[in-house]
């Protein structure tokens, strides 16, 4: 990779870039810039490379050619798509891992400290000054609990999957970037953090690109979609609907040129196979533009769009009955006496922050975990197929058919007909070719598609899928959404993805934490309109409860101070300037280089203290004037 002075607009371009795993190429020749302010969304399918573009771009991962040039000075973050951060590390030290100028910035610092280099240490504090290193640990503790993680001391391996992609969130956000890199943000993220992070981008001047299967996330995020597609780059100016609507466009005009290709081949086809000496004094150029042409369409087919109706086992009446059931671990209630009575054909989600209970529901539905009290009751009929987020247990030396073909050799569909599993995994965007790989070869993604496709595949009646969302492309979304609208069975899904639950759901489980439930009759955006609706109104009445009778000569003011809140504003007025003033004169005399090391290691942590005390006296007296005005 290389830096250059390039204009400030334009802050990296990559040119010619081509990748390949062996003979796996993923992409050839592709080339794209990413300018000041661009937020970009990346679509692919699963395997076609995006996380791995994404590695490349953050200098994780080699290329066989092309340059990819950043603006010189250039500050970048990438928040990984499975985080990491080594055992026994708490959640304030994580935010001081990672590659960023500034934790290399505090690392040479205390390592200048710690050997007593005074030239070290006079150099590391001017880049310590020019980063604001100096404020990092409180602007990690800022972020952290914005992101709802308090416990700053918790070990890192005691954090719950999405607590986990919290802290790795915050850990790229504190470093003020320049271009960040975000590869599946949302993944294990619930709504109110997913909503938190779209209006910090949308506030935000960076320059974004970033790797997600949240539709509705890359509609309201994004200015342009990057696609890679059979090996090539398709930019669209625009989010994700303007995307879809251009992308269209495309196929349409790509396939009418197909169209006329395939009338001229046959043409030229009917030519080629006349007698050799029919065709001898021909121009030699006809027969290489056959050729060319032949390996053209070669190229650019596609299997077809299949549409199936899956014939799904009969059901009965009785579904499942969940009785006075109760489930809690230690304080943390997940049901109370929770009743519910599950109709046939019955399409339901289930939405709730991390750690409400969604997935301890899921379970003791399938009879992983007993509940406390109370019993479900399943009709004899139900057949489940059950997605877990944990049920990824591939061999990797087995090819993708034959772990189909283990379950069944085809499947039926309702007009009577059979589909083979190769043409099943195909309607799953699992081409012939890939279909004879080993497992061992495929994506993240592309495990999680055929593990769809081997629940799928065993015709059940009640689909239970728990998080299925994660790691799937769009196009296998797109294509998963097509197969439910069309299941004639029962079905219940776990997600976050709110674009999805619109398109398969028709009621929704609501799990508010503490046993809380409710039921809403609708799908995710209609919940979601009817709480902002139900906020604004209760927001309304508010003021007219509270609002005080007045006479209408009288000047007082709505709300005042207590006689004890204006002292404390007073004394606020005078402890803050005094307190940054003292400030700066300690910064002034840690960068005269007059100090010795145990002086500067005081005067270091008196600036932490002061930045907190700052911080904090700051916030009150914002509160106490809110108050006042």
């Amino acid at each position: 990779m290389a830096e250059s002075t390039q204009s400030s607009k334009n802050q990296m371009q990559v040119e010619s870039l081509t990748k390949s795993f062996g003979d796996l190429l993923l992409f050839e020749n592709i080339s794209f810039s990413l300018n000041e302010g661009e937020r970009v969304g990346l679509i692919a399918r699963n395997g076609a490379g995006k996380s791995t573009l994404m590695n490349i771009i953050a200098g994780k991962e080699d290329y066989q050619q092309g340059e990819i040039t950043f603006r010189k000075g250039l500050r970048m973050a990438y928040l990984e798509q499975s985080p990491h951060f080594p055992v026994g590390t708490t959640v304030l030290e994580a935010c001081f891992q990672g590659d960023s100028d500034i934790v290399h910035a505090i690392a040479k610092y205390e390592k200048a400290i710690a050997e007593n280099n005074q030239q070290e240490i006079q150099d590391a504090m001017s880049l310590m000054d020019s980063l604001r290193a100096w404020d990092y640990e409180s602007r990690a503790k800022q972020i952290l609990s914005q992101l709802k993680i308090s416990d700053f001391e918790k070990p890192i391996e005691q954090l719950s999957g999405g607590q986990l992609k919290r802290v790795a969130l915050a850990n790229t956000l504190i470093t003020e970037p320049d271009i960040l890199l975000l590869d599946e943000p949302t993944n294990h993220l619930d709504l109110e953090m997913t909503t938190w992070l779209e209006e910090y981008l949308r506030r935000s001047s960076l320059t974004l690109l970033m790797v997600t299967h949240d539709r509705y996330f890359l509609d309201r995020v994004c200015s342009d979609i990057i696609e890679i597609d059979a090996k090539q780059i398709y930019r669209y100016k625009g989010n994700y609907s303007l995307y879809l609507e251009k992308r269209n466009q495309r196929l349409e005009s790509a396939a009418a040129q197909r169209e006329s290709d395939l009338n001229l081949y046959r043409k030229e086809l009917e030519w080629m196979r006349r007698q050799p000496q029919a065709r001898a004094t021909k121009a030699r150029s006809r027969i290489e533009s056959f050729y060319e042409l032949e390996e053209r369409l070669k190229k650019e087919r596609e299997a077809k769009k299949l549409t199936i109706e899956v014939k799904s086992g009969y059901i009965g009446k009785k579904i499942f009955e969940a009785i006075n059931v109760s489930k809690k671990y230690g304080d943390l209630t997940i049901l109370n006496n929770f009743n519910c009575i599950f109709g046939r054909y019955e399409k339901m989600g289930i939405i709730g922050n991390n750690g409400t209970g969604k997935s301890t529901f899921i379970k003791i539905l399938m009879g992983e975990i007993a509940p406390d009290s109370g019993t479900i009751d399943i009709g004899e009929t139900v057949r489940f197929g059950y997605y877990s987020q944990d049920g990824l247990n591939f061999d990797d030396n087995t090819k993708v058919i034959d772990v189909v073909t283990e379950i069944a050799e085809y499947i039926e569909l309702n007009n009577g007909k059979k589909m083979s599993a190769s043409q099943f995994l195909q309607l799953f965007l699992f081409s012939p070719a890939v279909q004879h790989n080993f497992v061992g070869k495929l994506s993240g993604g592309e495990k999680r598609r055929l593990y769809l496709c081997t629940i799928l595949m065993r015709n059940p009646n009640f689909l239970v899928l728990d998080e299925p969302t994660n790691d799937l492309d769009i196009m296998t979304l797109q294509v998963l959404e097509e197969y439910l609208q069309s299941f004639s069975g029962c079905l219940i899904v776990v997600s976050h993805d709110r674009y999805f639950m619109d398109k398969v759901v028709d009621h929704m489980l609501i799990f508010n934490g503490n046993g809380d439930i409710k039921d809403f009759p609708g799908n995710y955006s209609n919940y979601l309109e009817w709480k902002n609706l139900k906020r604004e109104q209760e927001s309304a009445a508010i003021p007219k409860e509270q609002k005080p009778k007045q006479n209408k000569n009288s000047n007082e003011p709505k709300r005042k101070l207590t006689y004890a809140q204006k002292r404390e504003m007073e004394s606020l007025e005078e402890e803050i300037p005094r307190l940054e003033s003292e400030k700066s004169e300690l910064e002034t005399e840690m960068s005269s280089g007059q100090l010795s090391i145990d002086e500067l290691n005081t005067k270091s942590l008196r600036i932490q203290k002061l930045i907190t005390l700052i911080d904090e006296k700051s916030m009150r007296w914002l509160e106490l004037s809110e108050i006042e005005g």
